[in-house]
């Protein structure tokens, strides 16, 4: 009788177990490497083949205006984990670590019985390797791609838990290698962007660069399909998106929509039943607290972003009124800072002798070189031209009503005075809120601007910080949003 009245027990706390863990939430980040926001299929490129995310976003909210916070790839990352502008992370510039105390997002995730796996490329540091039970970056274990361990970290993980997984790809990060899907696209039926040459080695560049694309896409099919099989997609809430823009010139590292916006889709078949789109403006230092708020957990103090739960229960709400990025060193010296309102985005910088070129394998790539080339010949278009520009306008201003690219600088323009004074005055707020500091001394360039990576005789030194004067690591203030 005692054998059977524990077993009942067993049985009924078995039940109630598995019964509150069908109502906690499971959730995958799949984050791309260099993917600008419009090269997705849904998004409207109709030469890239994305079939898996194009059926996805089927039944998905697809948001439109969704920022990043830098657009490099370890100070995007490090935001978006922990929920806290670059910064104030402690780690505005590439290859920077936060400090070991500083905590991530998973790591509370994973205090709350949440098992937690990252796979793939890696990139944030020592202090977030605390918030994941199991860890894949090696090269034998992911693959070119990073994508190899993805379909493993979900079959062997634990099956009485919720979980949340951290799956970062190399795609599409330069150099192509040849791959599974190597000459998927053909050059000679792409088309090249208004800002770019319009010349062979471009296409090809291009292609080569969709073909990574879609590789990126087969294993998140992959994933889609074990977890359906498993029983577990309905209650799985996937987020697509990628780190910063398109590794070509124009786009990484510029902090305009070609830099700093990134494709947003959130999947979930319990919550969304039909495709619908989120005009909202939404800050990747949201994502965080959003997916927090989803799993019952109470928002702790160090994260600066605000939980957009209300749009995924309706995505025509409103949001934020505001987003902020900032673009930090990156192979080169820089300070830019950009504030984006739902009709004007409004940049300072704060070091107008750099011309944009780029990072350094955005200068070292075949579309570089035909630009270039174009340069050589006097035969650059306005937007073209802009890329090698110096001095640069230490401000800029766009009206997003009619100026929807960011072509034409209304900063000097009489009839904009005072939205240039209101955009200026946001910013400025901002950055007093929370800690951020212009220092003289940059981290100054480490490579040439000339193809091959060559460095300089500075290479190696870094410079202050932002926010280190004011110890914005340790701000929490979420700024004017």
């Amino acid at each position: 009788m005692k054998s059977l009245i524990i077993a009942l027990g067993m049985l009924v706390t078995g039940t109630l177990l598995y019964s509150q863990q069908q109502k906690t939430p499971n959730f995958i980040i799949f984050i791309a490497d260099d993917v600008s926001w419009n090269d997705l299929g849904c998004y409207g490129n109709s030469q890239v083949k994305t079939p898996n995310i194009d059926r996805l976003a089927a039944r998905s909210i697809r948001f439109t205006n969704t920022y990043l916070t830098a657009s490099s790839c370890s100070p995007s990352r490090n935001s978006i984990i922990t929920g806290r502008y670059p910064h104030n992370t402690g780690a505005a510039e590439l290859h920077t670590e936060p400090p070991i105390d500083m905590k991530s997002m998973p790591e509370v995730l994973r205090e709350h019985g949440y098992f937690t796996a990252q796979s793939g490329k890696f990139h944030m540091g020592a202090y977030a390797e605390r918030g994941f039970d199991v860890i894949y970056r090696k090269g034998e274990e992911i693959g070119n791609g990073g994508e190899m361990s993805w379909l493993k970290s979900v079959v062997e993980r634990p099956k009485s838990k919720p979980f949340f997984m951290w799956f970062a790809a190399l795609d599409a990060h330069r150099d192509w290698g040849p791959n599974q899907f190597s000459g998927t696209h053909n050059p000679e039926e792409i088309s090249t962007p208004f800002y770019l040459a319009d010349g062979p080695e471009t296409k090809i560049d291009l292609a080569k660069y969709y073909d990574e694309i879609t590789r990126f896409d087969h294993h998140i099919g992959e994933v889609m399909n074990e977890l359906k099989k498993q029983n577990v997609l309905d209650n799985t809430c996937v987020i697509i998106m990628a780190d910063n823009g398109r590794p070509f010139p124009h786009s990484k590292t510029r902090v305009n929509d070609r830099g700093m916006k990134t494709p947003f889709l959130i999947y979930w078949p319990e919550k969304i039943k039909e495709p619908q789109v989120s005009n909202s403006l939404i800050s990747s230092i949201d994502i965080a607290p959003t997916l927090l708020s989803l799993a019952s957990i109470e928002i702790p103090d160090f994260i600066q972003g605000v939980s957009f739960e209300k749009i995924i229960e309706n995505p025509a709400l409103p949001f934020r009124k505001l987003v902020f990025s900032e673009h930090n060193w990156h192979d080169y010296e820089a300070f830019e800072r950009m504030v984006r309102s739902e009709r004007f985005l409004y940049i300072y910088n704060g070091r107008p002798m750099q011309p944009q070129l780029g990072p350094a394998d955005a200068v070292g790539s075949p579309s570089h070189a035909e630009l270039n080339a174009l340069k050589a010949g006097n035969q650059l278009s306005a937007i073209q031209s802009d890329l090698f520009a110096t001095p640069r306008p230490v401000e800029e201003l766009y009206h997003l009503d009619t100026d929807s690219l960011q072509l034409v600088n209304v900063a000097s323009h009489p009839g904009y005075r005072e939205d240039l004074m209101e955009m200026r005055g946001i910013l400025s707020t901002w950055q007093a809120q929370t800690a951020d500091t212009e220092p003289e001394l940059l981290t100054p360039d480490w490579y040439t601007k000339e193809p091959g990576y060559v460095k300089t005789s500075m290479h190696g030194i870094r410079g202050e910080m932002p926010g280190h004067k004011l110890q914005a690591v340790k701000n929490n203030h979420k700024g004017p949003f």
